[in-house]
């Protein structure tokens, strides 16, 4: 049996020495897009230890709180945030031996929070649907935890001095002799504010007559692209893009340091980081796409050479189940499949395409289980060699089944499927659907013989919900 506790027993004289891997990261040439007359660099933040750039934060907020007395030994660490910030707290903090309480929005990857559980961080999740003042705000609930809890720290980057102190000290040096003291536009995003304030403080030390442009890529939605043009607050919208853009300027924002900013919506955010996979391979984040197509626009309106750099500020891997999943990307309706006007638009997994998960009518019922555990779904087709459906197979299914003899887990599908199906041409109506659903069913779509996939509830629900009048 696995035992857990609330703060790992680790040293705190001498924390393990992968906190010294924390920075020093690698900077590369953007050479597979058109980069009109400039050079485009990005800096790795990526190949931190937790995968982002966050890391380096996290180490300034904790020793700065470890000098000022504020964090304590056995104190708890306690934190608002998108996931990055909070993996390097559970990273840093956990490896200096203290607890660490982590409030994070629910539209965060799922990569994420089971990456920082995995760490050993407490997880209170909140809603992300909710602004500051409301009690669910993540940032008030943290700052609320961190009065409450004994030995509490409120890490609270947003506000926390040591954070752009971090960039200032660490990042900036490291991008200004990596580019041979040669930089002229540094693109960057703002979720904190603490890169564009530490990086900018820099360069305008380095560089004050000439300067070096920051330039802001902001997610569609966010307020800061307006305040940045207009100098004006506007109301935020939604958008996808994590751990970037905000519906208020953070404390230790200095918008001020912007020279100009692009707004960038999710879907040329999402195909901008995966095609700098394809081409580049770089395997980058969301915000990583918003910050290449930022840079992209930005190089591309140049009549000049000009070097400019930015930053993938965390890896793809946090996001394998949503930008990197065709799936989920077509029910947020990111990819734009070629509609056919019928009932077969509202198929997320088509058979032809390798996209459904099935079973043979002589494969095991275990085999079945398996599948559907495998993939997270409650039911399987059961389609022969010829493609042709023979019945459905659901966990209620299995369970008559098996529940007085595990050993029926031995038996073919055949023996526990439901041959009785109910088909859909491709050109029956909603209503048919509907009355499908009613009989507490999913819609097999066939199209004569040939099984072209199942909807669900679900399905139908996306697809009402991507096509609903835009407001």
């Amino acid at each position: 049996m696995i035992q857990t506790s609330a703060a790992p027993s680790i040293s705190q004289s001498k924390p393990p020495a992968i906190l010294s891997l924390i920075g020093d990261t690698p900077l590369v040439e953007v050479t597979q897009f058109d980069t009109g007359p400039c050079q485009l660099f990005l800096k790795l933040e990526n190949q931190n230890p937790t995968g982002s750039i966050k890391d380096r934060i996290a180490l300034s907020m904790i020793e700065a709180a470890e000098r000022d007395g504020s964090l304590q030994p056995g104190g708890t660490v306690i934190e608002a945030t998108a996931g990055n910030t909070g993996l390097g707290l559970a990273l840093v903090a956990g490896a200096k031996g203290y607890r660490v309480l982590l409030v994070i929005p629910d539209k965060m990857s799922q990569e994420k929070i089971s990456h920082v559980k995995a760490l050993g961080a407490e997880v209170r999740l909140t809603r992300s649907d909710v602004t500051r003042g409301h009690p669910e705000y993540y940032q008030d609930m943290a700052m609320r935890l961190a009065e409450e809890i004994p030995g509490g720290f409120y890490a609270n980057q947003f506000g926390n001095a040591a954070n752009p102190l971090a960039h200032e000290r660490t990042t900036g040096p490291e991008i200004w002799e990596q580019m041979r003291h040669d930089v002229d536009a540094v693109v960057v995003g703002v979720g904190s504010g603490g890169t564009l304030t530490g990086l900018g403080r820099f360069f305008n030390r380095v560089k004050p007559r000439r300067g070096i442009e920051m330039i802001l890529a902001d997610p569609a939605g966010s307020i800061l692209y307006e305040y940045v043009k207009t100098g004006k607050m506007v109301e935020s919208g939604s958008w996808a893009v994590e751990g970037i853009g905000e519906d208020f300027v953070p404390e230790i924002a200095d918008m001020s340091l912007v020279t100009d900013a692009f707004a960038i919506d999710d879907e040329e955010s999402f195909a901008t980081a995966r095609e700098l996979l394809k081409r580049e391979g770089i395997f980058g984040g969301s915000s990583t796409g918003t910050l290449v197509a930022g840079a992209l626009r930005y190089c591309r309106q140049q009549t000049k050479l000009k070097r400019v750099v930015s930053l993938v500020p965390d890896t793809g891997n946090k996001y394998l189940s949503k930008m990197y999943n065709d799936f989920w990307m077509a029910e947020q309706g990111y990819i734009h499949r070629p509609p056919h006007g019928d009932l077969s638009d509202l198929i997320s997994h088509r058979y032809e395409a390798g996209e459904v998960i099935t079973v043979g009518a002589d494969d095991t019922l275990l085999t079945a289980f398996k599948r559907m555990r495998d993939s997270d779904v409650s039911q399987l087709p059961v389609v022969d060699k010829n493609g042709r459906a023979l019945g459905i197979i659901d966990e209620s299914d299995l369970l008559v089944k098996v529940h007085r003899d595990p050993t029926h887990f031995n038996d073919a599908v055949k023996t526990a499927m439901t041959n009785k199906l109910e088909t859909l041409p491709p050109k029956a109506k909603i209503k048919d659907l509907l009355d499908v659903f009613d009989r507490g069913r999913v819609a097999i779509v066939m199209e004569d013989d040939k099984f072209l996939g199942l909807i669900t509830r679900t399905d139908l629900l996306s697809y009402l919900r991507l096509h609903m009048p835009k407001q």
